[in-house]
C-alpha cells in the first residue's frame, strides 16, 4: 500500500518521475522538429517524397537497432549513464543538422539522432521501474507516458514557431528549428543526469521489486533469458510493430498530408497535425485507469478495444476530411486517441510487469525495437502509396493494419490474471 512509503521514498518517487518525464519530454524536440521542416525544405532544398523517406528510414534504422542495444545495456550498466549519453548525442545531432543542407549530410546526422534518441524508452522505463508497485503501473504511467504526446504537441509547436518567426536571427530561417531544439534539450540533459539516480538502493531505500522466493536472487542474465522467452512480450511486441507503424506515418507525415492533400498553409498543417498527440494524450490516461481499474492491473483487455476503436477512426477519417477544418481536426483527434492509448500502456506498464526490475529495460528494448522496425518499414511504404494511390488509400491501409494489432492482442486477454 501507497500509505506505507516514506517520506523520504515519497520525495524521491516525485522527483525521478519529474526528471525522467522531463528527459523523454525533451527528445521529441530533438525529433518531431524534422517532420516540420519537411515542407519547407521540399519548397527551399526540393527535397523529394523518396528523399524524405530515405532520410527516416536511416533514422528509423539506428533507432530500431539502438533500442536492443540500449535495453541492454541500461540492465547492466543503469539508465542514468546509458540515457544521459543518448540525450547529448541526440543534442550534437541536431546542432549539426542546422549546418546541413544536403540529403547526405542529414541521412548520417539522422541515423546519429537515431541512436541517441533509442536510448530514452527502453532506458526510462528501466529507471522508473524499481520506484512503483505493479498494482500502480497502469494510473502511475499513464500520467508518466503523457511526457512523448505533451513533448510531441510541444516539440511541433516549438519547431512550427522557429520556421515562421520573422523577428530572432531571421537569416537562419528554418534553421532554427534545429538550433532551438538543441540548446533547449542539452540543459535538460544536464538537469536528467544530475537529478535521477536508478534505484531506490542508490540513496539507501528499500526496493518494491515484485520477487519471490524462487527468484529472488536470480541473476541479470536469467532475467534477461526469461524476457526472451516470455510469449507475451514477443505478442506485444508485433502488436507494437503495426501500432508504430501508424504512429510514425502520423508523426512525421501528418504536416505533409494537410499541405498537400487537404491544401493547408505551412503553419495551419504544422499547428492542425498538433490534434493528433492533443487528443491522445487523454488516450494515454483512459489506457492507464482503464487496465488499473476495470481490468485489475491487465494491460491486453483495454489495448484491444482501443485498437478496435483505432480501426474505426481510422475509416471515418478520409470522408470527415471533407466537410471542413474541424471535422478534419475532430477525426485527427480521434485517431490520436485510439492511437496513443495501446501504444502507451503495452510500451510502458505492460513492459514493467514483464521485466520486472532486473529486466524491464530489455522488455521495453524489445517491444519498442520491434515496434520500431514497423517505424522503418513506415516511411517508405507511405511514400509510394501515397504516390501511387493517393493519401486517402493510406486511411484504407492503416484500417487494415488496426485490426491485425486488435486480433493479436486478444490472445492475451487474461494475460496476468493467473498471477492475482
Amino acid at each position: 500500500m501507497t500509505s506505507s512509503i516514506s517520506p523520504l521514498m515519497k520525495k524521491w518517487r516525485y522527483q525521478i518521475f519529474t526528471v525522467t518525464w522531463l528527459a523523454y519530454f525533451a527528445m521529441y524536440f530533438c525529433r518531431k522538429n524534422y517532420s516540420v521542416v519537411m515542407p519547407v525544405m521540399n519548397r527551399e532544398l526540393h527535397t523529394s517524397k523518396e528523399e524524405f523517406a530515405i532520410v527516416i528510414t536511416v533514422y528509423s534504422i539506428m533507432y530500431m537497432l539502438g533500442q536492443f542495444l540500449s535495453g541492454y545495456l541500461s540492465d547492466r550498466k543503469g539508465a542514468r549513464l546509458i540515457v544521459g549519453i543518448g540525450l547529448v548525442i541526440s543534442v550534437v545531432a541536431n546542432f549539426f543538422m542546422g549546418w546541413a543542407g544536403t540529403v547526405g549530410s542529414f541521412i548520417f546526422l539522422m541515423s546519429l539522432n537515431g541512436l541517441g534518441q533509442s536510448s530514452g524508452w527502453s532506458g526510462l522505463i528501466k529507471n522508473m521501474t524499481p520506484w512503483y508497485r505493479k498494482e500502480e503501473r497502469g494510473v502511475v504511467m499513464s500520467f508518466w507516458t503523457t511526457c512523448y504526446v505533451i513533448g510531441g504537441i510541444a516539440a511541433t509547436a516549438f519547431a512550427t514557431y522557429w520556421i515562421s518567426d520573422q523577428y530572432f536571427l531571421p537569416d537562419l530561417a528554418w534553421k532554427r528549428a534545429f538550433f532551438m531544439p538543441a540548446i533547449l534539450v542539452f540543459a535538460i540533459a544536464l538537469i536528467y543526469i544530475v537529478f535521477t539516480r536508478n534505484k531506490p538502493e542508490d540513496v539507501g531505500l528499500e526496493s518494491f521489486e515484485e520477487a519471490s522466493s524462487t527468484d529472488e536472487k536470480m541473476s541479470n542474465k536469467d532475467a534477461q533469458l526469461a524476457v526472451l522467452k516470455n510469449g507475451a512480450v514477443w505478442i506485444a511486441a508485433v502488436m507494437y510493430f503495426f501500432v508504430k507503424f501508424t504512429r510514425y506515418a502520423f508523426l512525421f507525415w501528418l504536416p505533409l498530408y494537410l499541405s498537400e492533400a487537404l491544401k493547408y498553409s505551412d503553419a495551419q498543417a504544422g499547428y492542425t497535425s498538433i490534434a493528433y498527440e492533443a487528443i491522445g494524450f487523454f488516450g494515454i490516461l483512459a489506457a492507464g485507469f482503464g487496465s488499473d481499474y476495470l481490468f485489475k492491473s491487465r494491460r491486453f483487455p483495454i489495448a484491444a478495444l482501443m485498437l478496435f476503436g483505432l480501426a474505426a477512426a481510422l475509416f471515418i477519417q478520409p470522408h470527415l476530411s471533407t466537410l471542413g477544418l474541424v471535422p478534419t481536426i475532430i477525426s485527427i483527434g480521434l485517431i490520436g486517441f485510439f492511437t496513443y492509448g495501446p501504444d502507451s500502456i503495452m510500451s510502458g506498464a505492460a513492459a514493467m510487469d514483464m521485466g520486472k526490475d532486473q529486466g524491464a529495460a530489455l522488455a521495453a528494448g524489445v517491444i519498442n525495437g520491434v515496434g520500431s522496425a514497423g517505424q522503418l518499414l513506415s516511411p517508405m511504404v507511405v511514400a509510394f502509396v501515397s504516390d501511387k494511390y493517393g493519401w486517402d488509400a493510406l486511411f484504407e491501409m492503416f484500417v487494415v493494419v488496426a485490426l491485425i494489432a486488435a486480433i493479436l492482442v486478444l490472445f492475451k486477454w487474461n494475460y496476468g490474471k493467473e498471477k492475482e
